[in-house]
């Protein structure tokens, strides 16, 4: 009994790992934030960012300098904030749909 796959079927599972491979990769680079109509989650650091890109908070962020932006998540706002939080460190201001996080909120992501 041959248990190979067929040529044709090495193929098709390239073929679909490349598509796959692709589209992953445009969902993460497409379309800036500004050509969106501007970022759901704005963070302020304390300390300017490492990285200028990263995944924190079940979502995508770009960082330059002290503040990252984002697209919308799943999670809310609070749990956002503290994966960004444990990314980066101490968080100083951060605003979800332009409405910023009250002060015991943010101690708690920082927390």
């Amino acid at each position: 009994m041959n248990l190979s796959i067929p040529t044709v079927g090495r193929a098709t599972v390239f073929v679909l790992a490349l598509l796959y491979t692709g589209l992953s990769f445009g969902v993460t680079t497409s379309t800036p934030l500004s050509a969106q109509g501007g970022p759901y989650y704005t963070a302020t650091l304390a300390q300017p960012a490492d990285e200028s890109r990263a995944i924190a908070g079940g979502v995508v962020w770009a960082c330059e300098g002290n503040t990252c932006v984002a697209n919308k998540g799943t999670s809310r706002p609070s749990r956002v904030c503290r994966g960004l939080a444990r990314e980066f460190g101490e968080i100083t201001a951060f605003t979800a749909d332009g409405e910023a996080l009250e002060e015991k909120d943010l101690a708690r992501c920082n927390g």
